[in-house]
């Protein structure tokens, strides 16, 4: 059985507990990620919805978007948690959210198309266009 990571919000108000069985891990330049983080990209780690439990909070998040897609965030604090994509069946934890550090890494910049001019990617990893075909679904 795999681990168990905890994640919470910048004022903790928000906590949730999901497995250490992520799937896949980018850093995603799209205008949207660089508009919900207030950064020059977001850090996520994909896995399965049922993977990830709220264990405190659920009725302090704030919801952005429907219930086949949306970014979570905690209406106090602000803090994006996890957006739910995929048409519901993944989500993507904003990895600075997360307490314990996770096995996986991000593998690859995507959405370099549009990331943000005053950035300069400056590791190795592959960058691409928009998604990464199979692996990586935004």
């Amino acid at each position: 059985m795999a681990r168990k990571l905890v994640g919470k919000c910048l004022c903790g108000a928000v906590q949730y507990a999901v497995r250490d069985e992520f799937a896949y891990a980018a850093n995603c330049h799209c205008s949207n990620c660089r508009r919900t983080t207030g950064s020059a990209f977001k850090p996520f780690a994909g896995i399965e919805r049922e993977k990830l439990v709220l264990t405190e909070g659920e009725g302090k998040l704030l919801i952005f978007g429907d219930q086949s897609g949306h970014d979570a965030h905690c209406g106090l604090c602000g803090s994006l948690l996890y957006s739910l994509v995929r048409e519901g069946a993944f989500v993507h934890v904003a990895m600075g959210t997360l307490v314990d550090d996770p096995t996986i890494r991000p593998t690859a910049h995507i959405f370099v198309g549009s990331k943000a001019g005053w950035f300069t990617i400056t590791d190795d990893l592959p960058q691409y266009e928009g998604h990464v075909v199979g692996a990586v679904d935004e």
